[in-house]
């Protein structure tokens, strides 16, 4: 494909992204309203638009098997908001089922813009609802007492909703206004939003204003439990008219005269009509590689306020009176650079919801598949990391759904055997931590048996028989390469392929994996996570006459050693510190390197961690903190642990950025990383 034709593919994936992403979460939201029926038709309305506008995109960019299927789903989705279908189970399960073939397909076109799916199985589960509603469907609104010429400018599907408010014993009201040309928009809005308050507003009809060329007349017909009265009266104008066309009799009065029904706020009748070529929406889409550019940028202007900051200390060693204002400059600078990286930082952030919203998804197919019954909860959604971070965290978090389902959750009669609901539940949920973020996954399954693990690993000869191990060091089996308990191989386990993945992506993101589990009471994975790894403060330090990046977010405090303050336990180097016992790292061990220069007279211990882990990493020297942007090694260098990355210094020098949760897991396992 050429790059011309390379950037629409990319606004219509970036476009189709933001309305399947809305679909799937308004998707969940409507499954909740099946038991109580009580279905919000706005968020009816909204599905409905957006599924329209997935059609009418794809149309516009040519893919037709996506604008197929979006045309069937918006022809179900018109039958469910008019009636015609009711909402239950196999009607949100066939929506579920379009979503995916509709992600599939879009998800197709990002690879190849030719690439499409079969939806036929889709499109026949979708036609064979349409077919299934009632012979006897008939007119809602016959033979109803309401003004016919009213109801000649309802569209059905506001028919529909009026024929709905009716069945709940509501009362159909008239509601006229008169606004100012000028301001009619801000105006009606305001109304509209009043009256959802206290109903629901059916229709918005053009109504008279006496020929008055400076103002706009509106009836608004409303549903609504209140009387005529009590919708007057919490309107609070009086300007404002209010009529019962159906219920109750009401004992609102017209207003005097139609010629001072003007809304409170208007503008003067004599001002002129304001137009605007603005757009609805503050909003603009930008290309995450362009925020990476940026931030680029702001870590080379870091460096240069660095190198100014430098020369001004030296210009003010030498008495010079001009250094005074340079390093006022410089300050300055500083401090507009910290805000600049704020700034972008900020725009970088997003919701894990984004995420969260698409498992649920995942996890409703699966669970069907299984024969499970499962209920997802989800619980700090508006928690915000990286985007790039919530891009790498999805199939680290899709492992662990599956794993949960399949290992974890119960069938239906296992449950209740056990007690439990038929219904088992996992929880999806996300809190700051500091500069970190957890993300936490439970469930109330079976848990893990410890013993079962064992006797896997001596099976797999991954432990001896007669091997002291601890309930961590049990779980620790379940991340290793090639390791499961299922002796049968499934569709979604059994191949012991997934948890270790789970811990070299989140490894890769310099983040932690937990695990917790009690035998019938289910179990809770940690993800412990940077916000960003996009620009950090970092601490320089110096070991074997090479210089590393720690980030300075695992930096608890720093340490000077001195003789006789560190001792030996079980062959490895530990430090007493405040009553806890401290395990203790040389990074020439670590990455088998061979030092260059002698140690000086004085070493340091950098303590480190995050989460409730910490580890103590002896160094030969401490420089000063700086802001550094980090750049991953590659797939050619991924096998290197304890490193998250590269960081330019200027000068033209490059050091490496110490993974603190990589190194804490050497120094549990007592490994080596690999030689740097």
């Amino acid at each position: 494909m050429s790059t011309g034709s390379q950037q629409p593919v990319g606004e219509f994936l970036a476009e189709a992204e933001d309305l399947l992403g809305s679909l799937s979460q308004k998707f969940s939201a409507l499954a909740e309203g099946i038991g109580d029926g009580g279905v919000s038709p706005d968020l009816l309305n909204g599905i409905f638009r957006d599924a329209h506008s997935i059609k009418g995109l794809a149309g516009m960019f040519g893919f037709d098997d996506i604008a197929e299927l979006s045309h069937h789903l918006e022809s179900l989705l018109d039958h469910l908001r008019l009636g015609k279908l009711s909402l239950n189970t196999v009607l949100m399960d066939c929506l579920f089922d379009a979503l995916s073939d509709l992600i599939g397909l879009v998800e197709g076109k990002g690879v190849n813009p030719d690439r499409t799916h079969d939806i036929s199985a889709s499109v026949a589960a979708i036609q064979k609802l349409l077919n299934s509603k009632s012979d006897d469907f008939f007119d809602p609104l016959a033979g109803l007492d309401i003004d016919p010429e009213l109801l000649n400018v309802l569209t059905e599907y506001e028919e529909h909703r009026l024929q709905e408010n009716l069945n709940r014993g509501h009362y159909l009201l008239l509601v006229k206004a008169v606004f100012s040309i000028d301001s009619f928009d801000v105006d009606l809005a305001a109304l509209t939003e009043s009256l959802k308050g206290l109903g629901e507003v059916i229709s918005t009809l053009p109504g008279v204003n006496n020929n008055r060329p400076d103002c706009l007349a509106f009836q608004l017909l409303c549903g609504t439990p209140d009387s005529g009265s009590e919708v007057f009266e919490k309107l609070g104008n009086e300007a404002f008219q209010v009529e019962v066309i159906s219920g109750l009799p009401s004992v609102a009065e017209e207003n005097e005269e139609e010629d001072s029904s003007l809304a409170t706020g208007q503008k003067e009748a004599d001002s002129a009509p304001s137009q605007s070529m603005r757009s609805f929406s503050r909003t603009v889409r930008v290309d995450i590689s362009k925020l990476d550019h940026l931030m680029d940028i702001v870590g080379d202007l870091s460096l240069a306020k660095g190198e100014i900051s430098r020369i001004s200390e030296d210009l003010l060693g030498h008495g010079l009176a001009q250094a005074k204002d340079l390093e006022k400059s410089c300050h300055i600078l500083e401090r507009r650079l910290l805000a600049l990286q704020t700034a972008v930082m900020d725009v970088r952030m997003v919701p894990v919801r984004q995420l969260f919203d698409k498992l649920n998804r995942i996890i409703r197919r699966m669970a069907q598949e299984l024969g499970k019954k499962v209920q997802l909860e989800i619980r700090g959604g508006d928690t915000e990391l990286d985007k790039l971070i919530v891009e790498e965290l999805a199939d680290p978090l899709m492992h662990i759904i599956r794993n949960a389902l399949d290992h974890g959750i119960e069938t239906g009669p296992e449950r209740e055997s056990a007690g439990k609901s038929e219904v088992g539940t996992i929880t999806l949920s996300a809190s700051p931590r500091g500069n970190h973020v957890a993300v936490e996954v439970r469930d109330d399954g079976r848990g893990i048996d410890t013993e079962n693990l064992r006797k896997a690993g001596i099976e797999r000869g991954l432990i001896k028989a007669d091997a002291q191990m601890t309930e961590q060091d049990l779980y620790g089996l379940l991340f290793q390469s090639g390791f499961s308990t299922r002796d049968e191989v499934s569709e979604f386990s059994g191949r012991g392929v997934g948890m270790d993945v789970v811990k070299n992506n989140i490894s890769a993101l310099s983040g932690m994996i937990d695990l917790e589990s009690r035998v019938g009471e289910g179990t809770l994975l940690t993800l412990t996570l940077p916000v960003t790894l996009a620009i950090i403060k970092a601490l320089v330090i110096r070991s074997c006459g090479r210089d590393f990046a720690i980030p300075l977010t695992s930096v608890l405090e720093t340490i000077i050693l001195d003789p006789g303050m560190t001792q030996t336990i079980e062959g490895r180097q530990v430090l007493e510190l405040r009553q806890s016992t401290l395990p203790l790292l040389h990074l020439n061990q670590i990455f088998q390197m061979e030092s260059t220069e002698s140690a000086g007279p004085n070493q340091f211990v950098v303590v480190a961690g995050f989460a409730d882990k910490r580890v103590g990493i002896i160094v030969d020297d401490l420089y000063d903190q700086q802001d550094v942007v980090i750049k991953s090694l590659g797939k050619a260098l991924s096998f290197v642990r304890g490193i998250s990355g590269a960081a330019d210094m200027g000068n033209q020098r490059t050091i490496l950025v110490l993974d603190v949760g990589g190194l804490i897991e050497g120094a549990l396992r007592g490994g080596v990383m690999a030689d740097v």
